[in-house]
């Protein structure tokens, strides 16, 4: 079960909505939606909570490029939510590299031999059959490149009264418990 919320400060305080994240299928759709909330290009978080697996915060400050944490990218990968945060730039990946690769292999036609060498048939079938498990290895050693807990800018709330090392503390309830600090509790319940 998944949970989303704005949180946009202003002059007044904290003011919270619920967040449909139906339509959002990128980060910039992300940071458009909390753009859209902000009151005079002020903080805007974005929280997002599966139970019991993960949380992550999008803190967007006017026009500057959205700041995330994720409490455990691995179990992110498994989200489509998750996705949206887990970005290249995050993850240290350069952007579109994998598709990169992809493209290239298809482009040389990389199927170990040279041009002018003969195909092994016998070897040929064998790696076909390890060809279809090493496409499941490398799904694997893909999660393998996320790491199991927080990944991202993990000061992103240190100035609005939520040190980095307690962010790193959070678990369950995390969510209530940053909108506590942040002195937004009461503001976020009412769309809990």
């Amino acid at each position: 079960m998944y949970f989303a919320a704005l949180l946009a400060r202003t002059e007044d305080g904290w003011e919270a909505s619920d967040t449909d994240l139906d339509d959002v299928e990128t980060l910039s759709d992300l940071t458009d939606l909390a753009r859209e909330a902000s009151v005079d290009e002020d903080t805007v978080l974005v929280f997002i909570e599966q139970e019991d697996a993960w949380f992550g915060v999008i803190r967007v400050d006017g026009e500057e490029d959205p700041r995330i944490y994720v409490s455990n990218a691995s179990a992110a990968t498994r989200s489509s939510y998750g996705e949206i945060l887990l970005t290249d730039e995050l993850l240290g990946r350069e952007p579109g590299a994998e598709d990169s690769i992809a493209a290239l292999e298809e482009l040389v036609g990389l199927d170990g031999t040279e041009d002018d060498e003969p195909d092994n048939a016998p070897d040929h079938d064998h790696t076909n059959a390890d060809h279809d498990n090493s496409d499941n290895d490398d799904d694997d050693d893909g999660l393998d490149a996320v790491p199991a807990g927080p990944l991202g800018d993990t000061g992103l709330l240190s100035d609005l009264g939520l040190p980095e090392a307690e962010l790193l503390m959070l678990r369950s309830d995390a969510l209530v418990e940053i909108a506590d600090a942040l002195g937004a509790a009461e503001v976020l319940e009412t769309v809990r």
